[in-house]
């Protein structure tokens, strides 16, 4: 069932959303070759805390970490570690999901590692932007979900990329995961009409080649089956009673 929310609700979301973007800028000034995963985590957890925030991914169905640090072919829900470390090159997405007053804010960046990130790792990554770009310029009153994905997955296939169909968007208000999924990938004018009320996430995640991707044994990392790169960016969007889209996860 879809949760739609008022424009009051909507505005109850922005502090949760603007932490997110906060949060995602200290990780944007921290990172650099030689921290570790578990280095964001705590960054994360503990500048969560302060501002108030609770963070949504600690124990969320058993996931042990406060924060996503996927890097290089890892695709999605990689678990931070003190012993992994970034290198120079490397690319890591970080997906923070802060709760403030009972709501959720959900976003995350790809970022490069260091000044000397190959030239594909930087394509990939700028094409995962264009993407969640792309989606969030599909968005409107009265449209249907498959736009936002047609428009994704044109772009990124135009350019030789994968993208992923095992992971996709969600809705997200009171509760981390709601109705409805938004898939990366589809045909115009297919799947359900969006509504003004509607909150939810466009999260793309573009693999250098192909979109397959598997689960390891710890049953959160999804890494690529052909061991190459993956890139993803997130917002969380709401349609406000006006029609107006309103990117929740950026500067109040």
């Amino acid at each position: 069932m879809i949760v739609l929310k008022t424009d009051k609700e909507i505005d109850a979301m922005r502090p949760a959303g603007h932490l997110a973007f906060e949060l995602l800028e200290l990780v944007k000034d921290f990172i650099k070759p030689g921290i570790s995963t578990e280095d964001i985590n705590v960054l994360v957890h503990e500048h969560t805390l302060k501002q108030g925030g609770t963070p949504a991914p600690l124990n969320y169905r058993g996931f042990p970490k406060s924060v996503c640090t996927s890097v290089n072919q890892v695709v999605c829900h990689g678990i931070p570690s003190k012993s992994q470390v970034l290198k120079e090159g490397d690319i890591i997405n970080v997906d923070v999901t802060p709760i403030v007053a009972g709501y959720h804010g959900d976003s995350s960046r790809t970022y490069l590692v260091g000044k000397k990130v190959p030239e594909n790792a930087r394509k990939l990554t700028e094409c995962a932007k264009t993407c969640l770009d792309l989606g969030i310029a599909a968005v409107k009153d009265g449209c249907r979900i498959g736009d936002i994905g047609h428009a994704i997955q044109t772009y990124a296939e135009s350019l030789g990329y994968g993208v992923v169909r095992d992971f996709v968007g969600h809705g997200i208000g009171k509760t981390f995961h709601e109705d409805p999924q938004v898939p990366h990938y589809g045909k115009q004018g297919r799947g359900i009409r969006l509504s003004k009320g509607m909150v939810f996430t466009i999260e793309p995640m573009i693999n250098e080649k192909s979109w397959k991707c598997k689960v390891l044994k710890d049953e959160w990392t999804a890494v690529t089956v052909d061991g190459k790169l993956s890139a993803q960016f997130e917002h969380t969007i709401a349609i406000r009673s006006s029609g107006e889209v309103e990117i929740l996860t950026l500067p109040q």
